[in-house]
């Protein structure tokens, strides 16, 4: 749980899943209501995250899968100290795209470098702040890859892995999920973006 008076809620799920709307329509729905939130996403939350988003998923050249995983636990470290747990101590709900769990789906599963050594380098990089919520909205890769390709913007280097590797990184994020009941709310991707925010608002309610 957050140390603060706030409410840590994160977005996980593969490319193309739809955490940037359900993100959207949480801040909407929570700015109605009157809360101050702090939306933000790794990486890229923070100015030196947005160099790190730029050399992990743009950069031309080859990257080592541990370098990758060390430049993604860098980003957080900085994200985490900077931006997050100041907002979290002034009681306010952070709603992020992306954190721990989707460097031990992507690096951990994907690159195959073990979940549990992925894990434990980001729970040291952001002090073991652990998110109140975490929401995984569920896709299957086929129907995640038709969703990008209808997008028709330039892939980026995760989204252009090939099939197998964002069946592991889906495969992680529901063993992952599977495995803390309590902290997660699992959501049907394929669903109405109306009705999976529904989803979301109710397993948030009782935090608030």
């Amino acid at each position: 749980m957050s140390t603060g008076r706030g409410v840590f809620v994160t977005l996980e799920g593969g490319d193309g899943s739809g955490k940037s709307t359900q993100a959207g329509l949480l801040e909407e729905w929570l700015l109605k209501a009157g809360r101050t939130v702090l939306r933000t996403r790794e990486p890229g939350g923070t100015e030196f995250g947005l160099e790190v988003r730029e050399i992990v998923l743009h950069s031309r050249g080859f990257i080592t899968p541990r370098a990758e995983a060390l430049l993604y636990a860098a980003d957080r470290a900085q994200h985490i100290a900077t931006k997050v747990r100041p907002a979290l101590e002034r009681g306010e709900i952070v709603i992020q795209d992306r954190y721990i769990d989707s460097s031990v789906a992507y690096q951990g599963s994907g690159r195959v470098l073990g979940a549990a050594e992925i894990r434990s380098l980001s729970q040291w990089a952001t002090e073991d702040l652990r998110p109140d919520l975490t929401v995984l909205i569920d896709l299957d890769e086929v129907a995640a890859r038709a969703r990008l390709d209808n997008d028709q913007k330039r892939f980026d280097r995760l989204e252009a892995e090939k099939s197998d590797f964002h069946r592991r990184v889906r495969e992680s994020f529901l063993e992952i999920a599977a495995a803390e009941p309590t902290r997660f709310v699992v959501v049907d991707g394929t669903l109405p973006p109306e009705s999976i925010a529904a989803q979301v608002r109710e397993r948030l309610q009782p935090l608030l």
